[in-house]
């Protein structure tokens, strides 16, 4: 089923993961992913290091997903230190080995670097990436990432609304938004966007809270807000197991909200973990949201 038309069917629930450092690390992913295919994921998507170092890897690990699980996937694709033909020559790749869509990103400036630079003979924009994979390997579902608090890099959430237009138009599916812990940011990010002409999907990322200090530096980097009301609450039991009942509870009503709000999706950044994922669709029967279309 192509990623329109599964949108368009019912409300879909996906998981992302990231390649593993280590043999250890990736026999523990595959073990915490079987755990998570229970509650029937829609799709299963997997980032990649910086820039592109664990490409191959991530190629892997999808196609392991699908085979075992027999669950669309999808590998991200950022620009960073990529040519034009670098980015065709990872597309064909993951088409052979039967990658469903791309969640095509612009990426992030390497570690040390402030600012994103083009690599020469490549793109600066990710709408370009969605033109040349729309051009050239049109069979691909396209997500794309949106910001309820807009991009760090960009000077309003007008100019970063109007650079997800450009993604959009080019051909893009849907969009998936960076984490964010206030919904009140995200229903006002979407509202926005209907009033821009964006109609396609919009799915929520989220991030669940199961330490204090990681989620702190996981917002640092992207431009999220935690809410005082959160910090608070973790910050009353400091034990790793205090602070993971925090985080759930928390993730627990946010999830409830926005399903109760009629979201598209939900997509959960699950960081090779089931527990506190699998504790949130516990707790909230998605039954008939996701056959509510």
């Amino acid at each position: 089923m192509s990623l329109s038309q599964l949108f368009q069917t019912k409300r879909a629930v996906s998981f992302e993961l990231f390649p593993p450092k280590t043999p250890a690390g990736e026999k523990s992913l595959y073990k915490h992913v079987e755990k998570l295919m229970r509650f029937s994921p829609d799709f299963v998507t997997c980032t990649y290091g910086a820039g592109g170092s664990t490409q191959g890897k991530t190629l892997e690990i999808i196609g392991k997903v699908k085979e075992q699980f027999n669950v669309p996937v999808a590998s991200h694709l950022t620009l960073v230190g990529s040519t034009a033909e670098g980015l065709r020559q990872y597309l064909a790749q993951a088409k052979e080995q039967g990658v469903d869509y791309i969640v095509a990103l612009r990426g992030d400036p390497p570690q040390g670097e402030k600012e994103f630079h083009r690599t020469e003979g490549g793109f600066r924009y990710a709408n370009e990436l969605v033109d040349l994979i729309r051009a050239d390997f049109n069979s691909f579902g396209v997500m794309v990432a949106g910001y309820p608090e807009k991009h760090v890099e960009a000077p309003s959430l007008d100019v970063d609304l109007d650079n997800l237009k450009r993604k959009v138009d080019a051909g893009a599916d849907a969009v998936v938004t960076q984490l964010f812990y206030d919904n009140d940011d995200f229903f006002r990010f979407r509202d926005l966007c209907v009033e821009r002409g964006i109609t396609i999907p919009i799915v929520p990322g989220l991030l669940p809270v199961t330490n204090l200090k990681q989620v702190q530096r996981i917002t640092t980097l992207c431009g999220a807000k935690l809410p005082q009301t959160l910090v608070d609450a973790l910050g009353k039991d400091l034990t790793e197991e205090g602070q993971f009942e925090a985080g759930v509870n928390q993730a627990i009503r946010q999830t409830e909200e926005l399903v109760a709000q009629g979201v598209s999706g939900l997509h959960f950044y699950v960081l090779n973990r089931s527990n506190a994922t699998s504790r949130i669709l516990e707790a909230v029967d998605l039954t008939a949201y996701r056959d509510s279309r």
